[in-house]
């Protein structure tokens, strides 16, 4: 087990040092941007289609669940503590079973550290000068359909500050609204939640009460 830990110690290690110097050096922005490589996971209020990799807007996996969070940077974090971990418990001359679970839980540990890290900088990224008052008056897209009447949340999509993102949203209307109606923004509740109407308000027809016909 000792020269496996090495292996993934030294190789995930250099791995990182690249993607630093990368980073530093400004060639990040293409194939080693924060953008490309995003988990699936990540559910923000914030979330872009440019980063979006599933068929919706939450990850059905769950934002925390493992394959939520994987990605290349993820990934790398894990092997490298994977590996320094076990070291580490070798060098504490421990049983190959703690050894093992040692390495595994610094492995666990730096996923999900990177993960949340990303998170933050994402956001970070994302929000900028958005000014979400904004997205009132513009048509918008349901995302995931939004129940009637405020009694829970879905998500529409909408063009802010020429920018496609994702909000969670309330209906302002006794009118459930399905994935894919147009809606239009009425208000902000929040600093992310949109309170939105349909497009097109629905009108019952009218018909005639036959009862009270005479013939």
């Amino acid at each position: 087990m000792t020269s496996v830990f090495l292996v993934c110690a030294m190789f995930g290690g250099m791995l990182l040092a690249f993607q630093l110097v990368m980073s530093f050096v400004g060639l990040a922005g293409s194939e080693f941007s924060i953008g490309d490589d995003t988990p699936d996971g990540f559910d923000t209020s914030l979330e872009t289609d440019a980063f979006h990799h599933g068929p919706d807007v939450t990850d059905s996996h769950g934002a925390t669940s493992i394959i939520g969070v994987l990605s290349f940077r993820t990934l790398t974090a894990a092997v490298t503590f994977f590996g320094i971990g076990g070291m580490t418990a070798v060098s504490a001359h421990l049983p190959p079973t703690a050894q093992l679970a040692t390495a595994a839980g610094a492995g666990l540990a730096a996923l999900y550290g990177v993960y949340y890290l990303l998170r933050g900088v994402y956001r970070l990224a994302q929000s900028g000068n958005l000014d979400l008052a904004n997205a009132i008056g513009q048509t918008a897209t349901v995302y995931i359909s939004i129940p009637a009447g405020k009694s829970a949340q879905g998500k529409v999509q909408v063009k802010v500050q020429d920018r496609l993102l994702v909000f969670p949203a309330v209906a302002s209307t006794g009118q459930n609204l399905i994935t894919g109606a147009k809606v239009v923004v009425t208000g902000v509740l929040n600093q992310t939640l949109l309170e939105v109407k349909p497009l097109v308000e629905s009108s019952a027809m009218s018909v005639p009460d036959r009862s009270s016909s005479t013939p």
